[in-house]
Parts: C-alpha cells; sequence; structure tokens
C-alpha cells in the first residue's frame, strides 16, 4: 500500500507545488508522512461532517482542495476544544487521519479545477485567462440565450440557486473561475468574453456587468469548485490501483435559496 507521503508526491505531479500563491498553504498539512493507506476520501472541504464519515468508512486519508489551515481567511493561532477549528484539527491529529490539500496550485494546473470547470460546461478549447494559469476561456459550440445558459449552468453543477446579471448578450465566449474569481473580469473582457461563470461576486461587480457588457453568473463556490473531486478520485484510483478512493457522499452545498412564491 501507497504511503501519505507517496500520495502527497503523486498529488504534487498532477498540481505542482510552484503553481500556488504566495499566501497558500498546501500539501500533507496534518498526518503521519509514512502511514500506509488503504482508503482515501475525497472531498472539497475538510470539515466536521467529511471527518466523522472518514472516521466511519476508515479511511486513512482525506484529500481535499480548500486548506484545513494556515491560509489567509482562517490562519491558525490556537489549538482549543471550545474553538470549531481547533476541535477539528484536535480531532484528525487524535485519530491519526492524515490531509493532503492542494489549492491555488490545483487550480492553476492543467487538468484542475478550472480545466474540470470548463469540460463540465462544455467550453470548447479552453485557454487560461492570465498569466497566473487560474480562470479558463473558450467559447460553446453553438451561441445559445443568457436564461437557457444558466438553466444549464444550474443542472450541471448541481446548484442549489443561481444569482446572475444579464448584459443583453446571448452566450458564446465564455470565461470560467472555480471560487471567487470576480477579480479576473477585465481579463475575461480583455479576451472577449460575453460571459463569465465564477462565484462569490459583489453587488457592486453584477450592479456595473451591463455597463461593462458582459453576463456575469455566480454558480456558487462549492458548485463551481466541487467538480474538481471526481477528477482526484479517477486520478488517485489510477495511479494506486490497489487503493481505494472516494468522493465524500456527505459534504455538500452550504448555501440554500429561498424565493419568495416557493412553496
Amino acid at each position: 500500500m501507497p504511503t501519505v507521503a507517496e500520495i502527497e508526491k503523486s498529488l504534487y505531479e498532477l498540481a505542482p507545488g510552484s503553481l500556488k500563491m504566495d499566501w497558500d498553504n498546501v500539501g500533507l498539512l496534518v498526518g503521519d508522512p509514512d502511514r500506509q493507506v488503504q482508503r482515501v476520501l475525497v472531498a472539497l472541504d475538510v470539515v466536521p461532517s467529511v471527518v466523522e464519515e472518514a472516521l466511519a468508512g476508515d479511511f486513512q486519508l482525506i484529500v481535499a482542495h480548500h486548506p484545513v489551515m494556515n491560509c489567509k481567511w482562517l490562519p491558525v493561532q490556537t489549538l482549543r476544544q471550545d474553538t470549531p477549528q481547533g476541535r477539528l484539527l484536535r480531532k484528525l491529529v487524535q485519530s491519526d487521519l492524515a490531509a493532503i490539500c492542494m489549492h491555488t496550485n490545483l487550480d492553476a494546473a492543467r487538468g484542475g479545477v478550472n480545466d474540470a470547470l470548463a469540460d463540465a460546461l462544455r467550453v470548447i478549447d479552453p485557454g487560461p485567462l492570465d498569466e497566473s494559469q487560474i480562470g479558463r476561456w473558450g467559447h460553446l459550440a453553438s451561441t445559445v440565450p443568457l436564461k437557457q445558459f444558466v438553466g444549464t449552468v444550474c443542472r450541471t453543477l448541481h446548484c442549489n440557486g443561481i444569482r446572475y446579471a444579464d448584459a443583453g448578450k446571448p452566450v458564446h465566449q465564455v470565461a470560467v473561475g472555480g471560487g471567487a474569481c470576480g477579480d479576473m473580469i477585465p481579463q475575461a473582457l480583455a479576451l472577449g468574453c460575453d460571459t463569465f461563470v465564477t462565484s462569490d461576486l459583489s453587488y457592486h461587480q453584477f450592479l456595473d456587468a451591463p455597463a461593462m457588457g458582459i453576463n456575469l453568473i455566480d454558480a456558487g463556490h462549492f458548485p463551481t469548485e466541487d467538480v474538481i473531486c471526481p477528477v482526484l478520485v479517477q486520478f488517485l484510483q489510477a495511479h494506486f490501483p490497489q487503493l481505494t478512493a472516494q468522493k465524500s457522499a456527505s459534504h455538500r452545498e452550504a448555501i440554500q435559496y429561498y424565493v419568495e412564491g416557493e412553496k
């Protein structure tokens, strides 16, 4: 059976550490590099439900996209049982459960998050939005009305809801950015894209979209990035045939939507 370190090394071949943002924290973040692994659970995030699922299923390793600690939005300062992050990290350590996280390096990598998103939405011949390699752009096989495309995005990514801004353009030249890529709207515009699919967009970005001449589709952080989990499962199974790799069944979109008039 492979060790945690051997699996980490293989994942770095898919998503080299050199591609990560300077502030990011990737690789083996919790656990024993020398521990042998028989079962790997793949999830977008290392959250309590995923940890409990891993323990119940006798998994030795969680492979996730978002870092479990020491990232710019949740730096580790303490390891206390009376804080949510402290409880989670203590549970991992006490259970000898390892966690490998591949974040912005997996966003930028060929075959990573953004290629998986482009492929899911049938964006043809996708190329990088800029030199960071994060984000992709290409075209659809045929031009479609915006509302039709919004419906396709919602169904394909299994979104609970979609926020969008209509710039009065049909959809043909499409940019995608898994997760929070709203700061890449100028790049999408410069490449002639009429539509940008990403998440975590602000009110003012929606407000300005029609004047800028670009349709904005906020499909949610989880749906635009969860597409990488099946890719990781397939990658691990191909590189370690003796391993059982499985996508988390417990982790799902956290955001719910209420629309007036719904029953």
